[in-house]
């Protein structure tokens, strides 16, 4: 049975839905998609533009992981910063993965235009510091991206320019992105999905997959069913759920949390959060915040590198929020809710060949809801002919988180321990 979208506030302000059919029988496709997230639909809607016949399998309901229940900000470059790219794969690719990153959130933008997809889309994301040695950072971090990548889309801020902007004293200095933005998750991937859809893709829900069958031609079997197909796009990320250790092995699932207020009303809403931006702080375990299009607060952070609950996500969710915008200690929490997101080890996007016709796009660790289109675009690219695109990521090295299955867990709570002291530093 599949299970039912988190019940969060995304859930409940849905604009639409779907009620798709579970696998049954053989069916045959020229490509099948695991996964009906953005990653997965983007990559079918540029298959079926150019022809292809495509097959979605998704577990539960589609939007049903991150895609649906997020944060929702749209950010410029990778969760890996430019710099950690460079590294990785030299200056030159480097550059061609920041324009792709750019291509992501460009890609955003037209498809809810292209597509009339009503998700709340606001400009404005402003990255925050929380203490002196933030603001070195930032000042940085600007420099790199005007001088070195061109970059003229940022802003920076210092503390009365927060302040006029942000209505907390929490922050030092601030760098303002007007190219990024946010928007409603699961509305967004809904809109995909219709429109993949209406271009003839074909969705399947409760239907996750047992075993893949490699070969010429590929066979994905579920419980009820299997699916034969050319060519395979797996677009799992967080959800691979024992499907293909080489991948799972390398993405992490680590939880994160949100709640929503009550309807603030606009006034009070844009008096926290100016001109409607959303924000985060450049912590290593970041808080994130915006207000929804009927004037709540959004309020996430909190990883769960254990894979174990807060025990009360309201109570954890709420004093984070209150410890920024005081000014909401009375205001009720509506909805709190978690989900699990991908991360690498390095933070860099994780895309690439399983096998020939086996194609990878997971590990955004954090920026997905414009990293994911570029995963579904390069797959889908792949399998039409063109995989330079993919090529550069494949160039990025990944390590398997140390532990195997069973101990990976503890060893990244551990490690992650490090990093907790240091935001305190």
């Amino acid at each position: 049975m599949k299970q039912p979208h988190a019940d969060s506030y995304y859930a409940f302000s849905a604009n639409q839905s779907f009620d798709f059919p579970e696998l049954t029988g053989e069916q045959k496709a020229d490509v099948c998609v695991v996964g009906a997230g953005i990653t997965g639909t983007v990559a079918a809607i540029e298959l079926a533009k150019k022809g292809y016949s495509v097959i979605v399998l998704e577990a539960e309901k589609v939007g049903w992981g991150a895609s649906g229940r997020s944060g929702g900000q749209a950010i410029f470059g990778w969760a890996s910063e430019q710099d950690t790219l460079e590294k990785l794969v030299g200056d030159e690719e480097a550059k061609t993965l920041w324009d792709m990153s750019l291509e992501g959130l460009a890609t955003t933008k037209s498809y809810i235009k292209e597509y009339n997809i009503d998700c709340d889309w606001r400009d404005g994301m402003a990255h925050l510091g929380v203490k002196p040695r933030h603001e070195k950072e930032l000042k940085a971090w600007y420099e790199s991206l005007t001088g070195k990548y061109g970059y003229d889309s940022l802003e920076l801020w210092d503390k009365n320019e927060v302040r006029q902007h942000i209505d907390s004293s929490r922050y030092t200095f601030g760098m303002l992105d007007h190219n990024s933005g946010h928007l409603h998750p699961l509305n967004y991937t809904l809109g995909l999905v219709k429109a993949a859809k209406e271009l003839g893709v074909t969705f399947y829900e409760g239907s996750a997959v047992r075993k893949i069958n490699h070969g010429d031609k590929v066979r994905l079997d579920t419980e009820r069913g299997h699916v034969t197909a050319d060519n395979v796009l797996l677009a799992c990320n967080a959800y691979m759920n024992g499907l293909e250790f080489k991948l799972e092995s390398r993405v992490m699932p680590v939880g994160t949390y949100i709640c929503a207020s009550e309807p603030l009303g606009k006034d009070v809403a844009l008096g926290l959060m100016k001109d409607h931006i959303a924000a985060c702080d450049i912590n290593f375990v970041l808080d994130y915040f915006r207000c929804s299009g009927d004037y709540r607060m959004l309020f996430g952070g909190r990883c769960s590198y254990s894979g174990i609950d807060p025990r009360s996500i309201e109570g954890s969710m709420r004093k984070r929020m209150v410890d920024v915008f005081p000014q909401l200690k009375e205001s009720r929490i509506d909805f709190a809710w978690g989900g699990f997101v991908g991360i690498t080890m390095n933070r860099a996007p994780y895309f690439g060949r399983l096998k020939k016709n086996v194609f990878y796009a997971q590990g955004f660790s954090g920026h997905g809801i414009a990293a994911t289109s570029m995963g579904g675009k390069v797959m889908a690219e792949a399998v039409s002919g063109t995989a330079e695109r993919i090529d550069v990521f494949e160039h990025i090295s990944h390590m398997p988180f140390p532990g195997g299955r069973v101990f990976r867990t503890p060893a990244l709570v551990l490690a992650m321990t490090y990093y907790r002291i240091r935001d305190l530093l």
